[in-house]
């Protein structure tokens, strides 16, 4: 029996009817993406068509979900909302805060232990206001949805950039900042700009070596970390229907290091399958009734071209494994190619840890896959050379993977089960390392590998790869390996090749599990205490942003001129920072100090222009903030890439910070921008990125007529007298530019449940 099961009815008892108006609307054939958003409108059945990439949309739903790093920021503000409960499904997962260090049972005891604040309060607001909690342990968010809320043809938020994991079993489902959730939960509209559409044509299929991990990794390399801008990509094909929902879960999951808004697939069999094994047959039966509707027309796929603002072609038959990085998660290399790069450039060739697992590769064929290439390094007599970590993505799996025998198979090598959390994905790993500025090599099966995002150590080069090819290599030891032609000196002396990797798709004997994690709200959650101590250095509860002044805003002074990549990772670090995502005050001391100043190329100092001297960036701000001067932070291409976090939004407008002006903006990052009341300014003239003085005083203005799709301007006030003036762009349409003048969104959803 599934979760919401009313819920999931309602939608597909309305869906024909708003696909057939969508359809009429619009004037011909629909795609999967533009079904599912015009079935969601907010204001029910569509009479219009709108335009991919330039209109604003109001939609409606089906549910909310949040990992426990962003939800606290969430459920602060949604308690300012004034509502008695949430008005859509939402659920809390704690899989953020439990670092790896020594092994699942003694990390999840430690993290219980320093993390129990911050539970208390996530388990008793969820109590409170009707949200489904899911305890420590209970497994990585985006993992947990697919095994239990995701349903095909459904839309769903979550603040969390991999959201779009839910892709994998037909859905709609996009990464937001905390203040989008509060929103839905509200039970507002969300906004979203009308997606462009780039359609992925899959043939052929999978063998040997090759996963689904690799499709993503080959698109990664076509489209690069910001093509999908904007975008749903969306998946279709003969090749599409050979991939187990796992995998598929697993593209769409990836699709965020594209930039894309959300990934999917349309419903097949496959989806059919893992609804059925994981417990959801009525919802599989339900989905089957409305199968036209949760795949586009067949005139879409009979001729994409004329349906898609892009086409890639991919067949899998042919399709090599990829490994990608260093640094970023679109340099791909094909396998055949992989050891030529290492060597020229210069990266390092041995292999110090291999980690498998993360919210995008821990399902139940992940791990068996992974499992048969580890039983023959047992088998044909191999030692790993490499540190070897295990995350199962849930302890469904990981329950499963126990009973089945994949953990004893894995530990037999050496590997180290983790607990069934985030861990080095984002940061969270206690790292053994001798030296952590020698340039090392990892290889992992996670979705980021920008530089410190695993361990903090910026000389570790970070490499992406299936869960079977990491386990290869950690056994080998080498990145110049190549498990599909090379062989390995095995402990007899003797050379061994690795066989091809065997997986399966759902276990054998079914899923199994004690304790999912699962726990239910109270039905009546009006008598429950959320208690958040003022002493408190894990939480502190919001005051409102102020509203605009009403004026231009002159004499702003110049923070940061950000130079290059420019990631939520950079404005807003994770790690140790973790821990303070439930108090914007202590975290906002980690403002921007991953970002390089252009002037010094430096991290984390700046020049104060009250002093002369040179600080840390939060230092810095707090010293124009008590002294009552705002400021502004210039930055590079697609400022603020990576995930959802709002506190990269939050952290700036709390010191004082009052416009971000860039050449352009990673999606998420600009509209969490808009919701906190700040102000999100692109160069007209990208070139006018270069006029920025490391002394200016700033002035914006037209404040007074923002007016959407008018320019602002700016007016650089050099140190030596002189001037430069310039246009900015923005895209704020008429609400957002009332959550600007209200000081922020909230503030507005507050005016109207109050009113």
């Amino acid at each position: 029996m599934a979760f919401d099961v009313d819920m999931i009815r309602r939608v597909y008892a309305t869906l024909g009817g708003r696909v057939e108006a969508a359809r009429k609307a619009v004037g011909k054939p629909l795609t999967l993406s533009e079904k599912i958003l015009y079935s969601h409108l907010f204001s029910g059945a569509t009479t219009q068509a709108f335009e991919r990439g330039k209109a604003y949309v109001d939609f409606a739903p089906d549910r909310v979900a949040m990992q426990d790093a962003t939800a606290q920021m969430a459920l602060l503000q949604f308690m300012q909302a004034g509502r008695p409960k949430v008005a859509v499904p939402s659920t809390v997962h704690c899989d953020h805060l439990i670092q790896a260090e020594v092994g699942a049972v003694k990390d999840l005891d430690i993290a219980k232990n320093k993390n129990k604040e911050v539970y208390d309060f996530l388990a008793s607001v969820s109590d409170k206001y009707g949200i489904g909690f899911w305890k420590p342990g209970g497994g990585i968010i985006h993992q947990v949805v697919l095994e239990n809320y995701a349903f095909p043809g459904g839309m769903m938020i979550g603040t969390d950039s991999h959201t779009p994991m839910a892709g994998g079993l037909g859905m709609i489902a996009i990464g937001v900042g905390g203040a989008d959730a509060c929103d839905v939960m509200a039970g507002l509209a969300w906004e979203l700009k009308m997606p462009k559409l780039i359609g992925v044509k899959l043939t052929g299929k999978l063998s040997g070596w090759s996963s689904a991990k690799d499709v993503i990794l080959r698109v990664a390399g076509i489209l690069t970390v910001k093509g999908g801008t904007g975008c749903i990509v969306e998946y279709f094909g003969e090749g599409a229907e050979t991939l187990s929902a796992a995998g598929k879960g697993t593209i769409c999951n990836m699709g965020a290091e594209i930039g894309a808004t959300t990934s999917i697939f349309g419903y097949d069999d496959k989806m059919g399958d893992y609804l059925r094994a994981t417990n959801r047959g009525d919802i599989a039966d339900a989905a089957q009734a409305v199968k036209a509707d949760l795949r586009a027309d067949e005139e879409v796929y009979a001729d994409p071209a004329s349906y898609y603002d892009q086409l890639i072609e991919i067949n899998l038959t042919e399709l090599e494994p990829h490994i990608n990085g260093p640094f970023t998660p679109d340099l791909a290399w094909p396998l055949s190619n992989f050891a030529k790069a290492i060597r020229e450039n210069n990266w390092p060739a041995k292999l110090e840890v291999g980690l498998i697992g993360s919210c995008t590769n821990s399902s139940y064929e992940d791990m068996t896959r992974s499992a048969s290439v580890a039983a023959q390094a047992t088998a044909k007599h191999l030692k790993t050379k490499a540190e070897f970590t295990v995350t199962p993505g849930s302890e469904l799996v990981r329950f499963t993977a126990e009973r089945d025998g994949l953990l004893d198979t894995f530990e037999r090598i050496g590997g180290v089960v983790l607990a069934n959390a985030c861990g080095p994905c984002i940061g969270q790993w206690a790292r053994h390392m001798d030296d952590p500025t020698r340039k090392n090599s990892i290889i992992t099966s996670f979705n980021r590998n920008f530089a410190k995002r695993n361990d903090g150590n910026a000389s570790t080069h970070a490499f992406v790869a299936s869960p079977e090819i990491v386990t290869a290599f950690a056994i080998a030891g080498d990145l110049t390996f190549n498990p599909m032609t090379d062989t390995l000196t095995n402990e007899a002396g003797e050379q061994v090749k690795l066989d091809e990797p065997q997986g399966i798709e759902q276990p054998v004997k079914g899923y199994a599990v004690e304790d999912a994690g699962y726990q239910a709200p109270a039905e009546d959650g009006s008598g429950v205490q959320v208690i958040v101590s003022p002493t408190s250095d894990r939480l502190q509860l919001l005051a409102p942003f102020k509203a605009w002044e009403g004026t231009d805003l002159t004499g702003l002074k110049l923070l940061i001129k950000a130079k290059g990549k420019c990631t939520t990772d950079h404005i807003s670090m994770a790690g140790p920072w973790l821990k303070y995502r439930g108090h914007l005050d202590n975290i906002s001391n980690n403002m921007l100090i991953g970002a390089v100043n252009f002037y010094n190329e430096k991290t984390n100092t700046v020049k104060n222009q009250l002093t002369g001297e040179y600080g840390e960036v939060p230092a810095v701000q707090r010293a124009y903030k008590a002294a009552g001067v705002g400021s502004i932070v210039v930055g590079d291409e697609n400022y603020g890439e990576g995930s959802s976090r709002e506190h990269a939004a939050m952290e700036p407008r709390f010191l004082g910070v009052r416009a971000i002006l860039v050449r352009s903006f990673a999606r998420i990052h600009e509209t969490n921008l808009k919701k906190q009341g700040m102000l999100a300014l692109t160069f007209a003239n990208p070139a006018d990125y270069d006029k920025v003085q490391e002394d200016d005083t700033i002035d914006i203005n037209g404040l007074t007529e923002f007016a959407p799709g008018r320019p602002l301007e700016i007016v650089l006030h050099h140190a030596d007298g002189t001037e430069d003036e310039f246009p900015v762009n923005h895209t704020y349409n008429e609400g957002q530019i009332e959550w600007f003048k209200a000081g922020a969104a909230l503030n507005i959803i507050r005016m109207k449940q109050n009113a």
